[in-house]
């Protein structure tokens, strides 16, 4: 809220007490800091003073829609309707109420043919809850390129770092952070950035400084534990959660890395104590639903840890962590055979670390196996360290956007025999050296491993987008991996970004 209508504002409430103008320039401030759920409080109050003041029922929905409060928003519109709200703000607030609520045709009908930058944010929410990610990002774009509104600009970073984009979110951030209203959200999503480029020092600055000015909100300690968590640092990664836990202990966020590290640690009856509310709603895929899992596979659940692994393994493949713990479960239960047949796609693999190799020896062994024999040498080797060291270069190099540095380590690793796992890393490191005819021949030589490895025709469709060449195979190669896995925001965002280009 600008300072005038904040000063207009508290003129019309003089009026009607001294409470609800001190309850709305603490709210106003409240705003400013990003205490979203203290202004909420102090805005109902004032209300509750004041009346259905329309200016107060503005701030109000703006602060539910940004607390995701889709059923308050739409409760405050009513009442803004009855207080003389427009029919334009009004059609505006539920639409976005009605994206929160799950209800995206709704929206899209309200919305009409209003194209103003804030309708096209709400407009591509709904669609890309439509799963139309292409149309989601073309109103992205038209509300980007029609004017500065901070979440649009923020919703659109956010699309293009899910597509992989840092250079181009990086550029949406940069006119972000020039909007007032919009500081909070760069500073984030820069250090977001920072963070997946392995620059942890800037992000670490960025996030410190935000911490100092928006000393009520936990985000900031949040992305510092998780910056901490990517660079080894355990114990550092706890002192910020706890530091986000002292000023919002009922942040699910916090109980989120809780249960995290809690896992990490090994403390698993802790894991169990802090989901078990949640158990029937978990989704088998996500970090809790995984952790929860791995909770009762340790505390002598076995049946119950396969059949969740089994379900996270079906919807995504080639998640390499539900891939190994089901094998682990399968092993648990006694299902020697079916645990090595889960394992070895993940051991077969030229990356393929102890951990993989030990668990694929302990089921080839305990099925009888022959396997087992040359795995047992390939584990010896991989103790050793040379692959290993060889993987580890690799994946550093990628972090840091090192890709010369990457594409070496993975040449030389696929030196060693096909791999449809390095060709693709070479692929990749390839594509964002300049050489892209080099690239596309390693893509499709992981995708000749794996024809129908939604992975594999990712990478063989991402670097002919890259380096433009063959635009048409490249987004049906694109599609086809989305097809594959829907529920893939990588695959879908990609896809649209450069259909968008296309035409296609």
């Amino acid at each position: 809220m600008t300072s005038r209508l904040a000063l207009a504002l508290l003129l019309a409430l003089t009026g009607c007490g001294d409470d609800a103008a001190e309850r709305v320039a603490r709210a106003e401030r409240e705003i400013a800091g990003m205490e979203l759920g203290a202004a909420k409080v102090d805005l109902t109050a004032a209300l509750a003073d004041a009346g259905d003041d329309p200016a107060i029922l503005r701030m109000l929905a703006a602060v539910q829609l940004r607390l995701g409060d889709g059923d308050g928003a739409a409760a405050t519109a009513s009442r803004l309707e009855r207080s003389g709200g427009s029919q334009a703000e009004l059609a505006l607030i539920r639409a976005e109420a009605a994206v929160l609520r799950g209800n995206s045709d709704q929206a899209l009908a309200l919305l009409g043919q209003d194209a103003s930058p804030a309708a096209e944010r709400v407009r591509a929410a709904a669609l890309s809850a439509k799963g139309d990610t292409a149309g989601a990002f073309a109103a992205l774009q038209r509300g980007a390129a029609s004017g500065g509104d901070p979440l649009l600009l923020r919703d659109y970073a956010r699309f293009l770092i899910a597509a992989q984009d840092l250079d181009a979110a990086s550029r949406q951030v940069e006119a972000l952070s020039r909007l007032p209203a919009g500081k909070f959200d760069a500073a984030l999503i820069r250090a977001d950035i920072a963070v997946r480029r392995g620059q942890f020092a800037e992000a670490h600055a960025v996030l410190e400084q935000m911490a100092e000015k928006y000393p009520r909100v936990p985000d900031p300690w949040l992305a510092r534990a998780n910056a901490f968590d990517l660079q080894g640092k355990l114990d550092d990664a706890l002192a910020m959660t706890s530091r986000a836990a002292a000023v919002a202990p009922d942040d699910p966020r916090v109980r989120d890395l809780q249960v995290q590290f809690a896992s990490m640690k090994g403390e698993w009856d802790k894991v169990r104590s802090l989901l078990a509310r949640q158990e029937r709603d978990l989704d088998p895929l996500s970090a809790n639903g995984l952790s929860y899992a791995e909770a009762m596979l340790r505390t002598g659940h076995p049946e119950q840890a396969r059949a969740m692994f089994q379900r996270a393994l079906t919807r995504s493949p080639n998640n390499p962590f539900a891939r190994i713990m089901l094998a682990e479960a399968q092993l648990a239960t006694g299902d020697s055979l079916a645990a090595f047949g889960t394992v070895k796609p993940l051991a077969a693999s030229r990356l393929a670390g102890p951990r993989e190799l030990e668990l694929a020896v302990k089921a080839a062994d305990a099925a009888g196996l022959p396997d087992a024999t040359p795995l047992r040498g390939r584990l010896r080797a991989a103790q050793a360290g040379q692959a290993q060291s060889l993987a580890a270069e690799g994946q550093a190099a990628l972090a840091r956007e090192d890709w010369s540095a990457a594409a070496q380590a993975y040449a030389q690793l696929a030196q060693s025999g096909d791999d449809p796992e390095v060709l693709k890393r070479l692929a990749l490191a390839l594509s964002h050296a300049g050489k892209g005819e080099e690239a596309i021949r390693a893509a499709d030589k992981a995708r000749a491993l794996r024809p129908e490895d939604p992975d594999t025709l990712y990478m063989a469709g991402l670097v002919r987008a890259r380096t433009g060449t063959d635009l048409p195979t490249a987004i049906t190669l694109l599609r086809k991996a989305s097809s594959a896995e829907p529920t893939n925001a990588v695959f879908r965002n990609t896809l649209a970004r450069y259909q968008a280009q296309t035409g296609a």
